[in-house]
């Protein structure tokens, strides 16, 4: 396979077995501060994604509930594959508390009444919106959190 310019294209999604967070590369400045870019995989690549209403919601709550947990949050980005998150932090090379606030976050989507945003004036797409949507997508990873690790099917044991 011809290498690409983007990392997550010379990933073999084949070989990867969600849910799971990796690091997906790291940058730095021109003055030292450093990004970190985590792929946050909800839903196995070409056998499962998830559906619009409840992606878009739980965009919607982990960018908004996400920044509770830490200020070094540059972005938090859906996956057009529908499959998962892309996370960028600046300055944060912690996995373990990256583990930590991603649970937290997801924890806060199931306690959460509204969708943040979720009006015209706030969002492209308001009609396409499911808070339910969220909540289970946040209860199924949340509910095989212990395999957030393991990336490769040959890690399993």
């Amino acid at each position: 396979m011809q290498k690409m310019n983007v990392e997550s294209f010379n990933l073999d999604h084949t070989k990867v077995v969600a849910p799971f967070v990796r690091l997906a590369g790291t940058k730095v400045g021109t003055h030292g501060d450093e990004i970190y870019k985590y792929d946050i995989r909800f839903k196995q690549p070409n056998k499962e994604h998830m559906e619009m209403p409840g992606l878009h919601s739980l965009e919607h709550l982990m960018a908004e509930k996400i920044r509770n947990h830490t200020d070094q949050v540059v972005d938090l980005s859906p996956m057009g594959c529908q499959t998962g998150f892309y996370l960028s932090v600046i300055n944060h090379d912690n996995y373990d508390e990256i583990l930590e606030i991603l649970e937290k976050t997801l924890e806060d989507v199931l306690v959460a009444t509204e969708v943040p945003a979720c009006n015209e004036v706030q969002c492209g797409w308001a009609a396409s919106h499911s808070l339910d949507g969220a909540k289970e997508i946040a209860k199924e990873m949340l509910a095989k959190k212990d395999e957030w690790r393991q990336i490769y099917q040959e890690e399993i044991k």
